[in-house]
């Protein structure tokens, strides 16, 4: 990982990407179901997902960072709609939880069939005791979560794809559809 170490992180440059980011999507996200997320009904066209991630890289590495962690699942709609949950050891080695009712899909990205990027949205828990502060607007250890990512779709249908932490990390996930 001596490569990625050597890339110039800048707390400005990952904000505009943010922003930029933000303002693309802002026409798609006033059309989205907002309540799609939790209907937990099957709909013809839903496929049902694996995911794991086991290495995330921080930004700025600390002593009292831990080895960090996560298994889940998740459910695509036809649409391309995305929720599901996941279970991960957070960066301080708390167990933790995001729960994730809403999110989309976009395929063909830049013009590439297999590139996707995607977004996610919901709550997160864990971040409690001398590390609450580590995320914004933790309450109980309860705090609002966007996790933007981009990933590629290999013919089989698994993924990889990468997964921005605020402007702390990037974790590396891996997809696997059910059978």
């Amino acid at each position: 990982m001596r490569l990625l170490s050597t890339i110039p992180f800048s707390k400005n440059v990952i904000a505009v990407l943010i922003g930029l980011a933000s303002a693309l999507m802002a026409p798609v996200a006033s059309a989205y179901d907002w309540t799609d997320g939790f209907d937990l009904s099957s709909k013809s066209g839903d496929r049902w997902s694996l995911i794991a991630s086991p290495y995330t890289y921080h930004f700025r590495p600390s002593d009292d960072h831990k080895t960090v962690w996560l298994v889940g699942a998740e459910r695509e709609r036809a649409n391309g709609s995305i929720a599901g949950a996941a279970f991960f050891s957070n960066s301080f080695g708390q167990d933790s939880g995001y729960f994730f009712p809403w999110g989309q899909m976009y395929r063909g990205v830049l013009g590439q069939p297999q590139m996707y990027a995607q977004w996610t949205a919901g709550i997160l828990y864990g971040y409690r005791g001398k590390y609450q502060h580590k995320v914004p607007a933790n309450y109980e250890g309860f705090s609002p979560a966007i996790v933007p990512a981009l990933g590629w779709e290999f013919d089989s249908n698994q993924r990889v794809q990468v997964n921005l932490l605020g402007l702390n990390a990037v974790m590396f996930q891996f997809t696997q559809p059910f059978k």
